[in-house]
């Protein structure tokens, strides 16, 4: 089935093609919110063709050199070549580096603001003077279960202004759609673009990790046949742990958004587990609320 594209409630859009699934929204002045719409579903209807074309070596590990032609893969690859001492693949960018490309429509005249959400993982247009919020959810589960209700309460509040070094936001954990190494419900990092942020949000899970024979692993290759991760053991099942474990995951995942905060890869990151949260130093206290 080709691109779809229909309307949603508040002026936003649906745009949806194979496993990219997007919800838009813009403000500004109307003409230059439709010219914007029109400009992003004429470049989304090509990056799902752009993006199988290479799909062999978007799996591939990354390298010493960037392999890929496209735009999207490209973005892909460089927002994950900073972590390719250890094993990744441009496949850990993927939805943030889509809802970049699209967002990309929207940095116009006469556009106060615009997100894009390729499930989770947001980029922003912001223009000067302009903010936006951004609620959290750290438990999928939970939050499945509070869709039948109004009002849905998030367990953190980010405020995300145009003067920030922020256009990105990316969620990863082993409750989300993409499979994890760790035991995080969450770890959410804000970062200069939304492709930085998936790769690092990635990597970051996959450090808030702990050892204990009841936590359930299975091969990647067993749950998904199209997994980038081949036998890898991925986290399918966490029970509750001991207070000290899960501080201790915590604490190693804290580290490494540390190091890739010093290293100017990410600008702050909230990590949960199980009811406790870590943050990066220097992130306001009113932004996290537990």
């Amino acid at each position: 089935m080709g691109p779809r594209r229909s309307p949603l409630a508040g002026g936003r859009l649906h745009f949806q093609h194979g496993p990219i699934d997007l919800v838009i929204g813009a403000e500004g002045e109307a003409g230059a919110v439709q010219a914007a719409h029109e400009a992003a579903w004429q470049r989304f209807a090509g990056v799902l063709a752009e993006l199988v074309a290479e799909l062999p070596l978007l799996r591939a590990p990354v390298g010493d050199a960037c392999p890929l032609q496209g735009v999207v893969a490209r973005r892909m690859w460089a927002a994950c070549a900073p972590y390719r001492q250890g094993f990744i693949t441009p496949m850990a960018a993927v939805a943030g580096a889509v809802a970049q490309d699209i967002a990309a429509h929207y940095a116009r005249d006469g556009i106060a603001r615009a997100w894009v959400n390729n499930g989770g993982d947001i980029a922003l247009h912001l223009a000067p003077g302009r903010r936006v919020r951004v609620g959290l959810f750290a438990d999928i589960a939970r939050l499945q279960h509070l869709q039948a209700q109004r009002g849905l309460p998030t367990d953190a509040r980010f405020t995300l202004a145009a003067e920030l070094p922020v256009r990105g936001v990316a969620t990863s954990g082993w409750r989300g759609r993409s499979f994890s190494l760790g035991i995080a419900d969450s770890v959410t990092v804000l970062a200069r673009d939304a492709a930085m942020a998936d790769a690092a949000a990635t990597v970051i899970a996959n450090a808030v990790d702990a050892l204990d024979a009841r936590i359930v692993r299975r091969p990647a290759n067993t749950l998904r046949d199209d997994t980038d991760l081949g036998a890898r053991l991925v986290t399918v099942d966490v029970p509750p742990l001991p207070a000290a474990l899960v501080e201790q995951a915590l604490d190693a995942g804290l580290a490494c958004a540390h190091r890739l905060r010093a290293a100017g890869l990410i600008w702050h990151a909230a990590l949960a587990c199980q009811g406790r949260w870590r943050a990066t130093e220097g992130l306001a206290a009113q932004q996290l609320v537990q």
